[in-house]
């Protein structure tokens, strides 16, 4: 019960922290399903497909110079306040890392929320870094600000399809 309390403060101090909600309605056409997740890299933005001509549209940070990657995957696995375990190539650029670090603390980089995508390599999270959303930043993963990462995990389910393109 204490968790679900936890949980339950964590996404309401998300949705009131941040100033202004980043997300927003803009007309989109590409053909996808509604409840797709399109990522555009280049244009660092993230789109949940509402019908066939309007979608959500979110700022994110994607891979930095040569973490970058494209293709079609799926959601498969959601987690409120997750834990995080840095990869063998991060843990070896940042050998100081701990093994774990848990969900909440404020140096976890997973922020509020995590769509871990097939594989397990990557996922669409939140950041304890807002001033990175909006770069190429990350190893490959997707980062959302915390308050609209809250609001994806609500729309989307296992299974949900994820489309990354340049």
């Amino acid at each position: 019960m204490r968790r679900i309390a936890t949980l339950y403060l964590l996404v309401v101090a998300c949705l009131f922290a941040v100033p202004a909600a980043a997300e927003e309605v803009v007309p989109f056409a590409g053909g996808w399903r509604p409840g797709t997740v399109v990522v555009k890299t280049g244009e660092r933005r993230l789109y949940y497909v509402l019908d066939a001509a309007r979608a959500l549209r979110y700022p994110v940070g994607v891979g930095r110079s040569g973490k970058q990657w494209s293709g079609t995957t799926r959601i498969v696995r959601r987690a409120l306040s997750p834990a995080w375990s840095p990869p063998a190539e991060v843990k070896r650029d940042n050998p100081r890392l701990p093994d774990l670090i848990p969900g909440g603390a404020p140096n976890n980089p997973m922020g509020a929320a995590a769509l871990v995508l097939a594989a397990g390599e990557y996922a669409i999270h939140g950041t304890n870094r807002p001033e990175s959303v909006g770069g190429f930043v990350s190893y490959g993963c997707i980062r959302m600000h915390n308050r609209d990462i809250v609001r994806l995990y609500s729309r989307v389910r296992i299974g949900t399809p994820v489309i990354v393109l340049p």
